[in-house]
């Protein structure tokens, strides 16, 4: 079986061994996700030992197998490391396998493919000892070699979603998604990862911002890996699982801000155009604009809603800490405040309906002018409509705020 000649004369030398013995407490856990990757395993395997030696390190080195079939497995258990065999696939899958076998205090995980130097491990470690609980590689600060990355990934998409997840997060790292990274187990059973793609960079860094957790970052290098065949990583399938991920934990950028942003614009249109035309610029609006803005308010309503009901979930389901904006709300808008609420705004919409219905009557049932007529029915319908929603809502959010203990 083709092992490739690194891996042949690494795994020649007599080192069936544990990286540490049994009765010794293991500080380090090195986790590689490994997805045929014969050809480098080795070496990686071999850098990693040179760090342990050169450290002092009471520690341990794990291949986490994904189905490997070009012999991975072989090359790890003829250099005596422990391979963990995980059946459920992606590179997510791989790594939490990994990390649910390893014994250490501190997990580093890093590719299996030579593209990062497992002997510079040496400060993601220290940063741990420091009583940080997450150290992420940045490969921006440490160097990216010629052909390491592509030019969409090094100027395009880390850069992006890199931002994405400072803003939306508050995550003080500038290069997400490096796979070369450190952090202490207890931290990442606190994290309940369940990513099982690329995006289980993307889901460590968020998580450990969301619960407040100690995060810093380490200058590494980027090398060209060592493999002959294609990367696993492709490009606009996994970039857009990074960012979907980002968007569906943050509920505030994907809901609340366009929500409000629609519901003002609405609300501000209609206000201005109830009482008559108005002319903007030598246009002008008139009831057709306000119908149109009475459907902003209720969709920007809708996307507020939206947002108040993932924030829930997320909290209730362990994603996201408790808000303490959103507990004090709670103590005073109750099932039944939000209730009369909505009640008193379909009443109001109704008393201005039944009146627009008494206008047409005046006039016995006969042709109106829509100009002055929809100005009366369009915000009673929008009243009516924002009234149901809140009564319906009301219900929802205490369905969600249900306690199952």
């Amino acid at each position: 079986m083709p092992l490739g000649s690194s891996a042949m004369s690494v795994a020649q030398r007599p080192t069936k061994r544990a990286e540490s013995a049994p009765s010794t407490a293991v500080e380090v856990s090195i986790v590689m996700p490994c997805l045929n990757e014969a050809e480098t395993l080795a070496k990686c395997i071999g850098h990693a030992r040179n760090a342990i030696a050169k450290l002092g390190l009471a520690a341990e080195i794990i291949v986490a197998d994904n189905g490997s079939t070009d012999g991975s497995q072989l090359v790890a258990e003829e250099l005596g490391v422990r391979v963990v065999e995980v059946a459920r696939k992606g590179y997510g899958s791989a790594l939490i396998g990994g990390i649910d076998a390893a014994r250490g205090r501190f997990v580093v995980m890093g590719d299996a493919d030579d593209s990062y130097d497992f002997e510079a491990i040496g400060p993601l470690i220290e940063r741990l000892r420091d009583g940080y609980d997450l150290v992420v590689g940045n490969r921006f600060m440490g160097g990216i070699e010629p052909g390491a990355m592509p030019w969409s990934h090094r100027w395009v998409g880390n850069p992006v979603l890199t931002l994405i997840s400072r803003v939306f997060f508050h995550a003080p790292i500038g290069d997400t998604h490096c796979g070369l990274r450190a952090f202490k187990k207890d931290a990442y059973e606190k994290m309940h990862l369940r990513a099982t793609g690329m995006e289980f960079a993307s889901e460590m860094v968020i998580k450990a911002a969301l619960k407040g957790m100690r995060i810093t970052e380490v200058a590494v290098v980027l090398r060209r890996d060592g493999r002959s065949h294609p990367p696993h990583l492709r490009t606009w399938r996994d970039g857009w699982r990074h960012l979907r991920f980002m968007l569906l934990f943050s509920p505030r950028w994907l809901f609340l801000y366009p929500g409000f942003a629609l519901f003002a614009i609405g609300v501000v249109l209609s206000a201005l155009l109830i009482p008559g035309p108005l002319r903007v610029a030598g246009v002008r609006l008139d009831i057709h604009t306000l119908l149109v803005a009475g459907f902003l308010a209720l969709l920007g309503y809708q996307l507020v809603l939206f947002a108040v009901f993932t924030k829930i979930f997320a909290i209730r389901a362990g994603f996201h800490p408790p808000h303490p904006v959103l507990q004090r709300i709670f103590r005073y808008v109750t099932l039944e405040v939000g209730v009369a609420a909505g009640a008193l705004m379909v009443l109001v919409g109704l008393v201005a309906l039944i009146l627009a219905v008494a206008s047409w009557g005046a006039v016995g049932f006969g042709n109106l002018d829509p100009s002055l007529t929809m100005r009366e029915v369009i915000p009673a319908v929008v009243l009516l409509a924002l009234g149901t929603q809140t009564v319906f809502a009301s219900f929802f959010i205490s369905i969600l705020s249900i306690d199952t203990d």
